[in-house]
Formats: C-alpha cells, structure tokens, sequence
C-alpha cells in the first residue's frame, strides 16, 4: 500500500480508552510507514498525556465554556480551524474517534472541505439534551464507514441503528505492563499510603457507566472478611460532569464507614496519574475490576491481563464476546454479593484464570498491529 496522510481525531488529551486508542493505533500505523497526525483539543498549558511519535496538533479552546453543550461546540470548533489551518483536503483518511470529532468533520464534508470520513463508535452514551444527542447521532451518520472496537458495538449500530458497522480490534503494548516496577511501586505505596492490603484496582474514576457505587458495595461486604483491604479509584479525566454521582458515592462511604481520601484510607481516590505511574500501579494491585454497566471494549482489561493480575468484570456484552472463566472472573454488575464474591475470589488467589496459556492467547488476539492492518484494508477500500 501507498504511503498515506492519516489524520486521527480525539476528544482530548487525557488517559480516557479513546484517546489511548486513537495514540496507540496512530502509533502502529505510523510503524507501517504512513504519515499520521493526531488532532486534539486542549486548554493552554495542556499537553497529550503520553509521547507519541506522530505528529501531534493540539486544537487550541479559546475561552472557558459554560455548561456540556458549550464546552462541546467550542471543541468542534477547535478542531474544525485546526484542520483547515493543517490543509484538510491534503490527507488521504480523516478518522474521528468520537462524536466531537466526528462533528467537525460532518461539517467540513457538508461544507465540501472533504470528501469523506471513517467514525469509530467507541459506545454511545444517553443524552436527555436535543443539542448533544443530535451531535451524537449526525457524527455517525454522516460518515462513509463506521468502525466498532467491539462485536456487540457493531450488533447494536446494525440491529439499533441500521449501520453497516464493522468489527476492529483494540490492542495491548505487552511490553509496556509487562515488566518489574518495583522501585515505582514503592514510591505510590509511599504516595498513596496503600498497607499490606490486598489493594483492589479500578481505573477511570467515580462514574456511574463504571458502576463505582455498586463497587463499593461490594467492598464494604469485602472488608467483613478481608478488614485490611483498599479499594484503589485511580484516573477519572472526563469531560462529562460526574459530580453528583460522586457526592452520592461519598455519602454513601460515610454511611458504610469507609473514610476516603488520598492517602492511607479504606478508599483511596488517586485522581489522574501520570502515565508512566499507571503499570507500576497495575502491579501494586491483588486484582483489578471492571464492573461496567457500559463498555466499548475495557481496554482495562487487557492492560490488568498483560500485568498478570486477575480481572473481575462484568457479566455482560461485550467482556462477555471475547473473555471466558480461564481469563477473567465474572460478576453480575446489579448484584454487589456477587461483586464481592467475585473480589474475594481473585483476591484469595482462586481465580481460575489460566495466566500461562489462555491469557497469552487472548493477548495474542489483541495487537495494536493487528488493528492497524484491518485499519488500512479499511481505508484503502474507502479510498478506492
């Protein structure tokens, strides 16, 4: 195949699945030897929280925005001035990771800036507001391929939407989670006051998608049994409001006598880390759970995996299309006895979870060159 100017669009420049995806395929891609550009709206002083080595244009936002509506269209019109600054017309594939992205470019195509666009539909959230669902669905809509990073995704663009949808696959850099940190583990033991433990990991903050109160829940049944147990809240850059479910979820832990703080509590709240602290902390971990209510793919669970730690996630689509009971614990995500059952089965070392051959297998499955390869047969059909 030709060489090939790929513009790849984020949301943002922080640790959240999409924009680790879009990084990671730009990264492959970038290996076979095409010219890629990362497009992202940031704040001043913000900067891509990991190194890429792809071009990366940060979209300048002018002003601070008022409310979700604001902040989404000031986004759209970031990116939309960053591309006609960067010559739209002069890349071969423009790729939008998401709804914001996919905006900018549904209006540059209606505007004749562009020929077409590639949409990948991470999942969709519920919007009560006119504005936003009417964003979510045209950045779909309008597109010449939609992509989904998983089957159930694209059974539901199919059967919900009558999209046309096809399967990618996400990936996982092995190398980058799979070696000894002990020195970093020691500094966020130190840090985060984490004691003897065991430390229970989950990833992407306090959000109801992520099913944090029914974790704690469940870690309150846990602590019964396991009374120097720590339920780890790492991340939770988002550009959603989350406010109320987290006030919510703080009253409830004064309820259930869980002190949370940064520090040396019951509950630790991390809030965004570093991305070079993320493997050493994976590490750190007994187990890490995934208990999602809703999930593109949970690339969480592929990093906890190549880290060689037990994963408990939810019983549901799509953990359920690609893991079984040799690579991760099932738990129904509406039950916290189950939870709990589930933690304290990773934590006492009773998985099941066969890290010496199922989930180097699964692993396997699951290379950012894979994706870059099923990318590419995608755009060089669109650009037929």
């Amino acid at each position: 195949m030709n060489r090939m100017r790929i513009a790849l669009l984020t949301h943002s420049v922080n640790p959240r699945g999409g924009v680790v995806h879009t990084l990671e395929l730009g990264r492959a891609l970038h290996a076979c030897g095409h010219d890629v550009t990362v497009f992202a709206p940031a704040r001043a002083g913000e900067a891509m929280f990991r190194a890429s080595p792809c071009r990366i244009v940060l979209a300048r936002i002018e002003g601070a925005q008022e409310g979700l509506v604001a902040m989404v269209d000031e986004r759209i019109r970031a990116l939309k001035r960053a591309l006609i600054e960067a010559n739209v017309s002069g890349y071969d594939v423009l790729h939008a990771q998401d709804s914001i992205g996919g905006n900018a470019l549904a209006e540059l195509k209606a505007q004749g800036a562009i020929r077409a666009f590639v949409r990948t539909v991470h999942h969709l959230d519920h919007f009560d507001d006119v504005q936003l669902a009417h964003w979510q669905r045209r950045a779909w809509q309008d597109a010449d391929a939609v992509l989904c990073v998983s089957e159930a995704w694209t059974r539901t663009m199919r059967s919900t939407y009558g999209i046309a949808a096809q399967t990618v696959t996400n990936g996982i850099d092995r190398t980058r989670y799979g070696a000894a940190f002990d020195d970093e583990c020691d500094a966020l033991r130190e840090r985060f006051g984490i004691g003897a433990g065991p430390a229970l990991l989950a990833v992407g903050g306090i959000e109801a998608r992520k099913n944090t109160s029914m974790l704690l829940e469940a870690f309150a049944s846990l602590r019964m049994r396991r009374p120097s147990a720590q339920l780890v809240l790492a991340g939770g850059a988002s550009l959603l409001d989350h406010d109320a479910y987290t006030r919510r979820f703080l009253a409830r832990a004064a309820e259930l006598k869980l002190d949370v703080s940064e520090k040396g509590t019951p509950v630790i709240v991390t809030g965004a880390l570093s991305d070079a602290s993320m493997p050493a902390l994976y590490r750190l971990a007994g187990a890490v759970s995934m208990i999602s209510l809703r999930e593109g793919f949970g690339l969480v669970v592929l990093e906890a995996l190549a880290s060689e730690r037990p994963v408990i996630v939810s019983r549901i689509a799509p953990f359920i299309d690609y893991l079984d009971e040799t690579t991760c614990v099932f738990a129904d995500p509406h039950d916290a006895h189950s939870i709990a059952d589930a933690l304290a089965k990773a934590l006492d070392g009773a998985s099941g979870i066969d890290f010496l051959h199922a989930v180097p297998a699964l692993l396997r499955r699951f290379t950012w060159q894979a994706s870059a390869a099923r990318h590419l047969d995608i755009y060089g059909k669109l650009n037929a």
